[in-house]
């Protein structure tokens, strides 16, 4: 590689006061184009940020439309059978509910 042309940074300047404290180089001025872009970009990171959350909302009703008729039906088997054990009960002549108390002798 003889004739190596490509182009390498030097080192870092640090620019320091005499105290030991790092100087902050002189802020670009701002044109008006760049408050305006400024602007913009602030107000599309706000509409960004509110499409992102009506996505959830949406994304949350659509679960709850999935889940509702699941536990809707889960509802309905539950009540269906105890209905159906209480008719069973009343037939024989029980008025209420038998409380049951299981025991395991030790093991």
């Amino acid at each position: 590689m003889e004739n190596d042309r490509r182009w390498r940074p030097g080192p870092p300047i640090l620019d320091m006061t005499p105290e030991g404290g790092f100087r902050e180089p002189a802020p670009a001025p701002k044109g008006w184009l760049d408050r305006t872009l400024a602007r913009v970009g602030g107000v599309a990171l706000l509409l960004a940020l509110a499409a992102g959350g009506l996505v959830v909302v949406a994304l949350a009703f659509v679960l709850l439309g999935l889940l509702l008729p699941i536990a809707i039906g889960a509802g309905l088997v539950a009540f269906v059978t105890i209905w159906w054990r209480l008719r069973r009960l009343r037939a024989r002549g029980g008025g209420a509910l038998p409380f049951v108390v299981v025991r395991r002798q030790g093991r």
